[in-house]
C-alpha cells in the first residue's frame, strides 16, 4: 500500500527516486518496484553493504566511517547524497543499521539510520527498532523509510 502510494504521489509531482541501502540489501528498491508501473519514478537502488562499496558507488568518505562507523546518521547522510548525485533522482533515500543479531551498548541491535537527500537539503534521522529479529528490523525500516519518501514528496508542487 505505501508503495503504491508513493508511486501515486511521485507521479504526479514528476519526481523520480533513488535508493542507497546497507542493512535492507535492497528491499527497499524491491517493495518500490514491486508495484507495476513504477519505472515512472523509481530511477536507480545502490546495495552498499560493504564500506568499500559505500565509498566507492556513493562517495562515502573513509574518514566518517572511521570516526562515526558505517551505522551513524553522518554515513546516512553521506550516502543519501551521494545516491542523489549519482542517480537521476530528486529524492534518495538512504539506511544503514544493524538488523542483528548483534550489536553493543552505544549502538544495539535494531538500530537503523535514515538519510533523505533532495535537491534543498540531507536530513537524518535514527530509529531504534529493539531486538526484534533480523527479519522484523529490516520489515520495519522498510516502511519507516517509504513513510519519509512520502512525507518528502509534500515540498515537490504536483504538475499539471
Amino acid at each position: 500500500m505505501q508503495a503504491t502510494s508513493l508511486l501515486i504521489r511521485a507521479k504526479a509531482r514528476g519526481v523520480m527516486i533513488a535508493t542507497a541501502e546497507s542493512c535492507t540489501g535492497g528491499l527497499i528498491a524491491g517493495a518500490i518496484t514491486e508495484v507495476p508501473g513504477s519505472s515512472a519514478i523509481f530511477d536507480r537502488g545502490f546495495v552498499t553493504y560493504s564500506n568499500a562499496a559505500k565509498m566507492q558507488m556513493l562517495g562515502v568518505k573513509e574518514a566518517s566511517l572511521d570516526r562515526w562507523g558505517a551505522v551513524s546518521e553522518e554515513v546516512a547522510a553521506e550516502m543519501a547524497a551521494g545516491a542523489l548525485a549519482a542517480s537521476d533522482a530528486q529524492i534518495a533515500v538512504s539506511v544503514t543499521g544493524i538488523a542483528g543479531p548483534g550489536g553493543s551498548a552505544h549502538k544495539p541491535e535494531g538500530l537503523v539510520c535514515f538519510g533523505l537527500a533532495t535537491t534543498e537539503r540531507v536530513r537524518t534521522q535514527s530509529h531504534e527498532f529493539g531486538a526484534i529479529g533480523r527479519p522484523h528490523v529490516r520489515a520495519g525500516t522498510v516502511m519507516h523509510a517509504l513513510d519519509l519518501l512520502l512525507d518528502a514528496l509534500d515540498q515537490f508542487p504536483v504538475k499539471n
